[in-house]
């Protein structure tokens, strides 16, 4: 007895990344994590949504490079980091954490 199977089809987060208010959620979550792969996985996420072909037009760095960077593994330097960031239209915000936070709050 043969068992037909429907071909497997890997989830691309990607393809659900369609608007600038769910991509802005997704950054956002991932760095509150605070993890270096996860943030990095969300940038990469985004831009392949966007189209990484306009990406390294608009960041000025090469397709490749762009994959190299924004792989789990890699490591880009903050100029990189920061221009992925800006053409995405995407901003990073400083806040304090934890402890230093209630105390500048009580501060005010």
């Amino acid at each position: 007895m043969s068992t037909d199977t429907i071909p497997h089809r890997a989830l691309d987060i990607a393809e659900h990344l369609t608007d600038a208010d769910t991509q802005l959620a997704y950054f956002s979550e991932a760095l509150e994590s605070g993890h270096k792969g996860l943030i990095l996985r969300a940038l990469n996420t985004i831009a392949r949504a966007r189209g990484m072909t306009a990406l390294a037009k608009d960041t000025g760095v090469k397709r490749t490079a762009l994959y190299a960077a924004l792989s789990d593994d890699g490591n880009p330097t903050l100029e990189t980091l920061l221009a992925i960031i800006n053409a995405l239209g995407l901003k990073l915000r400083a806040e304090a954490a934890g402890a230093s936070k209630r105390e500048l709050e009580q501060a005010d």
